[in-house]
């Protein structure tokens, strides 16, 4: 799957002459965190988050903005710094370095994309045009076939068994099966979907295994663990 099969389409935009609070409005009214600012001839130039306008809206509530008037023919990062913080037009406010993707780059680029560089959303881009944008709840809602457990696994599951009886034999092929197991030195009962385990084992790495075995059955509802760790006599001749 490629970034144009999963996209959403019909981006709504903000000009780069709008107030902050007609670019607020219009994220709030779309439910998006992010919108890209396009020119009077519809080219992207900038990209506007609820964190951009937020900063600038703490500023407005009382937050710190660079008390250095003084510098600003001197300084150009304080001069910046002050029209970001004191501006009421996007295009001061906005992200003007935007990172974009092609729209046939593959799903995993585009996620290795937003991770490397900390970002939710990403502009999709047909040559010089906007033409939607993916977000990483797009691309977790085309993964998740891929996270459902296998179709044999989910068949297993459920097809429980019908019976404690039948539990019991499906135990001890999972335990008897195992290179490490003791087949004649352990013994089972089940009730209720309860296996009680019984029997003697030579460490307590062995006991852990078989709890691990048998709690991977399908229908297991718990264990209760009656295994006794007899440790090997070494025999001296």
């Amino acid at each position: 799957m490629r970034a144009k099969d999963v996209m959403s389409r019909g981006v709504v935009s903000v000009t780069s002459d709008a107030s902050i609070f007609e670019a607020a409005e219009a994220l709030t009214k779309c439910g998006v965190s992010a919108m890209p600012v396009v020119d009077a001839d519809g080219h992207m130039v900038g990209i506007v988050s609820e964190a951009d306008l937020i900063r600038r809206a703490g500023t407005d509530a009382g937050g710190s903005s660079p008390p250095l008037l003084h510098r600003l023919a001197e300084d150009v990062g304080t001069a910046a710094a002050y029209v970001h913080a004191n501006s009421h037009r996007v295009v001061d406010v906005m992200t003007t370095n935007v990172i974009t993707v092609d729209e046939n780059a593959p799903l995993g680029d585009v996620a290795e994309l937003m991770l490397r560089n900390g970002i939710k959303r990403l502009p999709v881009r047909s040559g010089d045009a906007i033409v939607g944008m993916v977000s990483r709840i797009d691309l977790l809602r085309a993964l998740m076939p891929h996270l459902a457990p296998p179709a044999a696994a989910a068949a297993e599951v459920q097809q429980l068994p019908s019976s404690d009886e039948e539990l019991r034999r499906h135990v001890l092929a999972a335990v008897r099966n195992q290179s490490w197991s003791v087949p004649h030195d352990i013994d089972v009962a089940v009730s209720d979907g309860i296996v009680h385990l019984w029997g003697r084992v030579p460490s307590e790495i062995a006991a852990q295994a078989h709890l691990i075995a048998i709690g991977k059955v399908p229908g297991v509802r718990g264990i209760e663990n009656h295994l006794h760790v007899v440790q090997p006599v070494m025999r001296l001749d």
